[in-house]
């Protein structure tokens, strides 16, 4: 059985308050955009896992995917299967690419082996793997709060809107990302913004905490973010804890040279 796990990007994160369990209560709209992964998983005589295409650092049995088979396999009686995961998605990008690859797993799975596992029994354990790993079960537009692992529902439609996402081969730690946030309440909730402004105001009004640090230890984000305005986004950011950035656009730019040196995905979003 074949999946594409997608990516996600973040408007707006609000790192609003630190927890007295040592996570960060947040606020993001998660949106899915279409820069996929390629995940097989077949039955097998024993269970094994394959990586192709981009390098994943760590220990490859303790991937995401593995875990996902372990935490059904805790309740079910799961056969060996043979998981082959063709990485596109980059890593340390703030793009969920390893949630939604585990998220993913857990699909195949509940289908390879008629487990009848609803949405809301797969999101639970989704949870358990990763804060982020629930929103690609159900992978439509969503208002995170809590730890990113909490979703409402909110309304936002950037079909036939244009995006180019950049990343620019810097791998952040989540971890250091957080060591630079000073936690404060937005004056303007995020659903507020994407749900009553024009996408044209998003610009003054819809910001990523995590940029600033970011920014001053790589100021190289700083120029691609301004690039991308200078293209004539309607909107540009950082996602999630980067140091993916991206651009939404009316109509697709033509990309300067300079973006051939990083990893680059671009489409209209359907």
């Amino acid at each position: 059985m074949l999946s594409f796990p997608n990516a996600k990007i973040n408007l707006g994160l609000n790192i609003i308050e630190k927890r007295k369990d040592g996570f960060h209560n947040l606020e993001s709209c998660f949106y899915p955009v279409p820069w996929h992964d390629v995940l097989e998983i077949v039955p097998s005589q024993k269970l094994s896992f394959q990586i192709t295409g981009l390098e994943i650092p760590g220990d490859p049995m303790e991937n995401l995917c593995l875990k996902a088979y372990r935490l059904l396999a805790e309740d079910f009686d799961l056969e060996p299967v043979s998981i082959h995961l063709h990485k596109i998605i980059p890593m340390g990008a703030g793009l969920g690419g390893g949630s939604s690859d585990a998220a993913a797993t857990l699909k195949l799975l509940n289908q390879l082996f008629t487990l009848d596992l609803d949405e809301e029994t797969l999101a639970g354990y989704a949870s358990e793997i990763g804060s982020d790993c629930a929103f690609f079960i159900k992978n439509a537009a969503t208002l995170a709060h809590g730890k990113g692992d909490q979703f409402l529902k909110i309304t936002i439609n950037l079909a036939e809107k244009y995006l180019v996402l950049v990343y620019p081969n810097i791998h952040v730690n989540t971890a250091v990302a957080y060591s630079g946030i000073i936690p404060q309440k937005p004056s303007h909730g995020i659903a507020k913004i994407i749900e009553n402004e024009p996408l044209s105001s998003w610009k003054d009004q819809l910001t990523n905490d995590f940029e600033h640090g970011i920014f001053k230890q790589h100021p190289s984000l700083t120029h691609i973010k301004a690039t991308l305005y200078q293209l004539g986004a309607a909107y540009a950011s950082m996602s999630g804890s980067g140091s993916a950035l991206f651009g939404l656009f009316e109509q697709m730019p033509q990309l300067p040279e300079e973006f051939d040196n990083y990893l680059v995905w671009k489409g209209q979003l359907s």
